[in-house]
């Protein structure tokens, strides 16, 4: 089966982030807005115990800890994405790698930038377009990570919650 980790924001920063998504991304409605914090992987029925157990022992090693999304930019031309960036990134970085740790640990294709994608697969006229306006933008959006989620994928293609863990460190 194919897994996910990611954390999601704040309902706040999701409904303006949505009105974005809604427009320029025809994943809307395949998962609400995220930072994906481990990329799509597959597990097997008898790993799933191990990885839950892994991801317990990070819970206990993070304390939660505010991010700030600020920045809105896109990773044209490898892809036809536009996101929003955290403005400090040393502490989700962190997180991240501990999830990347151990039986979890697999080669990613690019390298880890923490973002909420705001609109993606366009053509790349209406990625120039859209990318001027919204760079203009100012936002300044706050949100506190406290807990991330073990995602699994239906046949849909969407996107549902296996798993909740909450980040208890000091």
């Amino acid at each position: 089966m194919k897994y996910g980790i990611t954390f999601f924001p704040e309902k706040k920063v999701q409904d303006l982030i949505n009105s974005y998504r809604k427009r320029y991304d025809p994943h809307y409605a395949w998962i609400p807005p995220h930072i994906t914090l481990k990329e799509a992987f597959d597990l097997q029925d008898d790993e799933l115990p191990q990885a839950i157990e892994h991801l317990e022992r990070v819970s206990q090693e993070v304390a939660p800890f505010p991010i700030t999304l600020t920045k809105v930019s896109s990773f044209y031309p490898t892809n036809n994405v536009i996101y929003i960036a955290l403005e400090q990134e040393d502490s989700i970085r962190r997180l991240h790698e501990k999830i990347n740790s151990g039986m979890l640990h697999h080669e990613s294709a690019y390298k880890f930038i923490p973002h909420i994608t705001l609109g993606q697969k366009m053509l790349e006229d209406e990625l120039h377009d859209v990318y001027g306006s919204l760079r203009m933008r100012r936002f300044e959006l706050e949100s506190n990570i406290d807990r991330f989620h073990l995602l699994y994928q239906l046949d849909n293609n969407t996107w549902s919650i296996y798993q909740t863990f909450l980040l208890r460190g000091n």
